[in-house]
């Protein structure tokens, strides 16, 4: 079976005055309803939300980690215990990178070469390793997950134009070689595009990728690495809405603020990923409609509301008090982060929903309008 006759993305509604659309992506474990927020789960788990959780919150598919898994507990063992989604509990759609954001984050322990990238894994007991794009492709295939990201170079912003041009260059020539090494079918590779904020190298990334093969989707790598979000949108809208395939699914890889996502989706995006809801829900913030809340702040002692009056999630509709989680966030106690995660996580898969509804109702454009507007769409 071909990677063809399994992935499919079927595009249900398109709002009339936008760029905005409504899919449906399938997969092996079940369709995706787009547009949508994939939680992060780096290291097969969702910081402090067991699988059962994250589907009471409504999560379609989540994201795991290739780097961090093949280090700990190796992609062998996930394999040997049943694949991914048996290792974690989790039936529905599994998304993994490919460990090129972490090589970006790492990048003083990282070489690159047309061969591949060679690291010493600093943050697991400095072990040297030697990634090829077959031997990413080999991992990705034994953790099982239903969408895999090809072996990329991601740089950081600014960023001088023989840097971008090289980034550009490997990743093209690692996209041939992941696509021809990858077989699992029940897989679907997705190409990524790279080139900075330079349109004319992402036009010519695109372009590589669609000679490497039929990719069933294409990640949009290489952003929120430095740059500020109208310098993000000057490439990103032209790409997007302009030249990525038409029926693609199109992921902006790394990118979870609000106003993001909703802008995102305006100008054609239709996944989005990032550690931003459990990670700020750690540091004691909740997202909101009146935009983010710091429960640290003293401000909350005595404030009985819920997080958002707005918000229909677990947390909000069971009563839980702004005071009551100002007090755990205070005494850091692990249920705070908890409670805050689940608001947070919801929060981001809430406005997707939201955003769905406007596009099949043909009014995204006023969702948009209005989600400006509010005092929410300072969260940047």
């Amino acid at each position: 079976m071909a990677m063809g006759e399994l992935f499919g993305f079927d595009i249900v509604a398109e709002d009339p005055t936008t760029h905005a659309r409504a899919g449906v992506f399938h997969t092996a474990h079940g369709d995706i309803e787009t547009p949508v927020f994939m939680p992060v789960g780096t290291k097969a788990t969702v910081k402090g939300l067991l699988p059962p959780v994250l589907e009471e919150l409504g999560a379609q598919i989540i994201l795991s980690n290739t780097y961090h898994l093949a280090m700990r507990p190796g992609a062998e063992t996930i394999a040997e215990l049943g694949g991914l989604h048996s290792f974690m509990r989790w039936d529905r759609p599994i998304l993994t990178d490919s460990g090129g954001f972490q090589a970006f984050s790492l990048s003083e322990h990282f070489r690159f070469s047309e061969e591949g990238v060679r690291f010493r894994a600093v943050d697991y007991g400095g072990e040297q390793v030697s990634w090829t794009p077959e031997e990413n492709m080999r991992i990705a295939e034994l953790l099982g997950s239903d969408i895999c990201m090809q072996l990329d170079q991601c740089v950081g912003y600014p960023c001088e134009r023989d840097v971008l041009e090289r980034s550009v260059e490997l990743s093209s020539l690692w996209a041939e070689r992941c696509w021809k090494a990858h077989t699992r079918p029940d897989q679907a590779l997705f190409g990524i595009v790279q080139g900075g904020m330079d349109l004319s190298l992402r036009l010519r990334s695109l372009a590589r990728l669609e000679e490497c093969g039929d990719f069933p989707g294409y990640g949009i790598g290489g952003y929120s690495v430095g740059e500020d979000h109208e310098t993000m949108f000057e490439s990103l809208a032209p790409l997007v809405s302009e030249h990525m395939p038409k029926r693609k699914p199109r992921y902006l890889m790394g990118v979870g603020n609000p106003t993001t996502l909703v802008r995102g989706v305006a100008v054609g995006v239709d996944m989005f990923d990032c550690v931003l809801p459990t990670r700020t829900a750690r540091m004691g913030t909740a997202f909101s409609s009146e935009g983010r809340l710091n429960l640290k702040n003293a401000r909350f002692a005595h404030d009985a509301r819920p997080l958002d009056e707005a918000c229909g999630c677990p947390v909000c509709r069971g009563g839980y008090s702004r005071a009551y989680i100002h007090h755990l966030v205070n005494q850091r106690e692990m249920s705070g982060s908890i409670l805050l995660s689940a608001h947070n996580v919801w929060f981001l898969l809430d406005l997707m929903r939201r955003a769905r509804a406007a596009i099949v109702e043909g009014s995204y454009a006023s969702f948009l309008d209005e989600w400006m507007e509010s005092p929410a769409a300072g969260d940047w």
